[in-house]
């Protein structure tokens, strides 16, 4: 996870998804392709995603948050900016 961030335009967007609501969430399906798609879509548009993993997930898939995170910006060429409880966030810098 890295905090930095070099444009302002982002900073102030990131601000406001980590003091908003969960923008996504992550269910018992897991990670599929419409869901990665959906999470592009949305980095395109805004820049930052903030997903929350249900109880459901972490029923299912025993991975800690974490890599849940690092999997899904993988995937989507983005980065986790932050995990916090079973939340986090992904940005989009370019």
């Amino acid at each position: 996870m890295d905090k930095e961030i070099s444009n302002k335009n982002i900073k102030e967007k990131i601000s406001e998804r980590v003091a908003g609501k969960i923008d996504m969430q992550l269910g018992k399906s897991g990670i599929t392709e419409a869901f990665l798609k959906e999470v592009e879509f949305r980095l395109k548009k805004q820049k930052v995603v903030k997903i929350r993993v249900l109880k459901s997930f972490r029923r299912v898939f025993n991975t800690s948050i974490e890599k849940i995170a690092e999997e899904v910006a993988e995937k989507t060429n983005s980065r986790v900016y932050e995990v916090r409880g079973f939340t986090f966030t992904l940005i989009k810098e370019n």
